[in-house]
């Protein structure tokens, strides 16, 4: 792969946040039905290496860390970036962190927030698409969209597990196949159906993994919006613009199906490379990057999406 890369989906699971998991009881693989990887800096390092990556902006996955007590999240969330800057403050030109909040604890999210960018180096922010199913778009998070506007932050969202899900159905078992993308489209849905995305337009959004399900129903919601906005019960609001003004990122299997609909609503400027390391092998991340690379509706662009683009929204230029 001859495109340097920016690689603004990949992951870290640091020792302070395997040791969160312990401490809250929480079993991944249980919960999730997917393996958790072994992960290490040296092995990100050699991963960058094998498949090209020029840098990683690394975000702690799910499972989310808080679990319905407010004090235990931001600790726990501290800890977590603490050792999330430490390990880039030791690769500063290869490796750069998105701080993990404890949402839905608001005023400690904003601590945290600030904390990340004003002391730790943060490139931006985390946001689970729920975070003890409180869903992003909610209005009581609306203080800390205030201030993420106020910084002009870069959230990525990540889709975490749905507070409930069907039980004996097999989507409802390996989480990542359906119900991670499921909840991601849900969160971002719920941003533009309370205004979040028009009232705080100096936030950067981007949405993981082709979009979800957003590019398969975007026209469907713009559709029914001419139906409820009229009828008192969705605040008008332009979804295709709404859309456009998003960035994506095309971690896992974006071709040919999922990206083929993503272009119809996402400005080309906005696309971004991710690769879901280290829970996609190295080897079937090097295989997707390439047959990305040759994809009739990236190769055009590849130096942008690859590059450029998540450059110039990171300020690594």
């Amino acid at each position: 792969m001859s495109i340097p890369s920016i690689d603004v989906h990949s992951h870290a699971l640091p020792k302070a946040y395997l040791d969160a998991l312990v401490e809250l009881g929480v079993n991944p693989v249980e919960e999730d039905g997917f393996p958790t990887p072994e992960w290490s800096e040296d092995v990100h390092l050699r991963f960058m290496e094998e498949t090209g990556q020029e840098f990683c902006v690394l975000t702690i996955s799910t499972p989310h860390i808080h679990r319905g007590d407010d004090t235990m999240a931001a600790r726990l969330a501290r800890a977590v970036n603490d050792e999330l800057a430490a390990v880039c403050q030791r690769h500063s030109d290869r490796l750069g962190f998105a701080t993990t909040l404890p949402v839905p604890a608001v005023e400690a999210s904003i601590e945290e927030a600030r904390r990340g960018f004003d002391e730790l180096g943060a490139l931006g922010v985390k946001l689970p698409s729920n975070g003890a199913g409180v869903y992003l778009g909610d209005p009581s998070l609306d203080p800390l969209m205030a201030f993420l506007d106020e910084r002009a932050a870069v959230v990525t969202i990540h889709p975490s597990l749905p507070a409930a899900v069907p039980q004996g159905v097999f989507t409802a078992g390996p989480a990542p196949l359906f119900e991670y993308i499921a909840d991601t489209t849900r969160a971002v849905l719920n941003l533009m159906a309370h205004g979040v995305i028009d009232r705080y337009p100096h936030i950067r959004w981007i949405v993981p993994h082709a979009g979800s399900f957003v590019p398969a129903i975007a026209h469907r919601l713009s559709g029914i919006s001419q139906v409820l906005v009229p009828a008192g019960l969705m605040e008008p609001i332009n979804v295709m613009d709404n859309l456009r003004s998003l960035y994506w990122d095309l971690a896992g299997d974006a071709r040919p199906v999922m990206l083929e609909g993503l272009m119809h609503i996402a400005d080309p400027t906005h696309l971004l490379y991710g690769s879901d390391a280290p829970y996609t092998p190295t080897a079937v991340i090097a295989c997707n990057k390439e047959a990305l690379a040759q994809d009739p509706l990236i190769a055009p662009i590849a130096q942008a999406v690859f590059h450029d683009n998540a450059a110039r929204l990171y300020g690594l230029v």
